[in-house]
């Protein structure tokens, strides 16, 4: 966060905040693989951003990968194409490997910004459409 161009995603008062809670004893730091409860857990992919986290959750369909920023897109694991904001471009190429062998297969793989998710995903109430996606369902891939 010491260079303006990589301080631009965070707010300020959001740092903050981490803080009072670091203080607080309210936060609970992972250093890498750990398992949360039973059916959720985190793993470590880097690549994107240093530390970076996908997360891996037991659903009705298999394991299923939620990959946040880990993968923005479809087209970057499925085809290797890396999104262009990268930290460590090798992390993020490894991290796509790691996340499929955690899924149950590369239909169980999340990415974080893909408007595609809410179009494959049925929502998870008539009120939630289009913004809450049930990712324990089988997508329909049209």
């Amino acid at each position: 966060m010491c260079f303006p161009a990589t301080q631009r995603p965070f707010e300020v008062d959001d740092v903050c905040e981490l803080v009072r809670k670091v203080y607080g004893n309210q936060v609970h730091f992972v250093g890498g693989d750990e398992e949360l409860v039973p059916g959720l857990s985190v793993h470590k992919v880097g690549g994107h951003s240093a530390g970076l986290m996908c997360v891996r959750v037991w659903t009705q369909r298999g394991w299923v990968v939620v990959a946040s920023d880990c993968a923005h897109f479809y087209e970057n694991f499925r085809e290797r194409n890396p999104f262009v904001i990268v930290y460590n471009l090798g992390d993020m190429l490894n991290g796509y490997t790691t996340m499929e062998m955690l899924a149950e297969s590369q239909d169980h793989i999340i990415p974080g910004h893909d408007p595609l998710v809410m179009k494959y995903y049925p929502a998870a109430s008539k009120e939630l459409e289009g913004i809450v996606a049930r990712l324990d369902l089988s997508p329909t891939l049209t």
